[in-house]
């Protein structure tokens, strides 16, 4: 279990993280600490967090008995206000552990869907986020009526109850389908849009959220987007166009992914995902500074091949290589390098600086390298525009 510091007259937030056989306990900590991430971000603070080891999580309140009672013991000596799980609870799970902790509770997809919410300026991002978050309520309404709890098994009480939670349940089907209808009149507004750009060529940063993307559009298009050392900065795609040399092309900012995006944003967020998918060039921001980067590398990847954009031409970034550390080994020691003893010298000559698509280490708050990253994009993008204008050749 971990501890962090907290500030004063915010909601006071325990995370609950598990482990098994896929996951160990080094890695829980890494998802904790994102967690807490997450948690600030809310605008919470998180002041502990628990690690328990299970196999399989109990049906009925995730996590152990023994485990339960000593979070119980701790929520009521230190005036905790929510407990937050990292893996998403079904509704059953989440009533149940109220009932024993006579606390709120909800889930890491809960606790996204939430950020969003609150990040979310335009009538575009609203709707779509708004449109999640039903989806996500519509099998949790039976736990919501907290009063049915004193209600159940009462003679002629159980009716208007019942009642109740199907008129909200038909409510928000409703909503659901009006939202949906909604939704598909953007996305035919923005298909119209990216149709109305022409064939200029089209380059769409993707990356793990909080990895500098909007910095680096700032930096390349020398526009003004707004971007902060916060998860989920960006909701709306930006559109920017660029010129290196004499050659123009499209650059947009998309929202950033994350481990175990909420499967119902991803739905929503269609019209925002199509930005990447009918981009001619990616460019896969990477924090190397991050001690998880490659696990992040992994499920950026996962997120391209769920969404059918895996097979585009990728330009990897290693970004904020001023903040990277690494640990120095004594002389002495005879051990095995690990990932953490790599200098960034090493890291660059490694099996990253390798593969198959072009990779560039840069700093975009400290502009080192750029000069190199403008040339290496510069050259795939003449490489498509020339394709689509043969006769451009004065451009070069």
């Amino acid at each position: 279990m971990g501890s962090y510091t907290t500030r004063s007259e915010q909601e006071r937030a325990i995370l609950i993280g598990v482990t098994n056989r896929d996951y160990g306990p080094d890695q829980i900590k890494d998802f904790l600490e994102e967690l807490a991430f997450l948690v600030d971000t809310a605008g919470a603070v998180p002041v502990k967090s628990y690690i328990q080891k299970l196999d399989i999580p109990n049906n009925r309140t995730f996590i152990g008995k023994g485990k339960l009672e000593e979070i119980k013991e701790y929520i009521h000596t230190h005036a905790i206000d929510i407990v937050i799980f990292d893996d998403e609870l079904s509704p059953s799970q989440i009533r149940n552990i109220e009932d024993e902790l006579r606390i709120r509770v909800i889930d890491r997809t809960n606790l996204i869907l939430d950020i969003f919410a609150s990040r979310a300026k335009t009538a575009h991002a609203k709707t779509q986020v708004e449109l999640a978050q039903y989806e996500y309520l519509l099998p949790r309404l039976t736990g919501m009526w907290t009063h049915l709890e004193r209600q159940r098994g009462g003679i002629g009480l159980r009716g208007p109850g019942e009642t109740e939670i199907e008129t909200d349940r038909r409510i928000v089907r409703e909503k659901i389908a009006i939202l949906k209808e909604h939704l598909k009149r953007i996305d035919k507004q923005m298909n119209t849009q990216r149709k109305n750009r022409g064939k200029l060529v089209r380059v769409s940063l993707i990356g793990y959220t909080n990895v500098g993307k909007s910095t680096i559009l700032n930096l390349l298009s020398k526009s003004d987007v707004f971007s902060e050392n916060k998860l989920f900065a960006t909701l709306d795609t930006t559109v920017r166009k660029v010129v290196i040399g004499n050659l123009p092309f499209l650059m947009s900012d998309t929202v950033g992914f994350i481990r175990k995006l909420p499967h119902h944003l991803v739905e929503s967020f269609k019209s925002t995902l199509d930005e990447v998918r009918e981009a001619d060039i990616l460019l896969h921001v990477v924090d190397i500074s991050h001690p998880g980067f490659e696990e992040q590398i992994r499920i950026v990847n996962q997120t391209l091949h769920d969404i059918r954009a895996s097979n585009k031409p990728t330009i990897v970034v290693f970004n904020k290589m001023d903040a990277y550390h690494y640990i120095l080994k004594e002389e002495d020691d005879l051990t095995p390098k690990t990932r953490a003893n790599l200098s960034l010298t090493e890291l660059k000559n490694s099996w990253m600086a390798k593969n198959n698509s072009p990779c560039i280490f840069i700093s975009a708050t400290k502009k080192e390298n750029i000069d190199e990253f403008r040339a290496i994009l510069y050259s795939r993008v003449k490489e498509i525009h020339i394709t689509r204008y043969p006769y451009d050749d004065f451009l070069f």
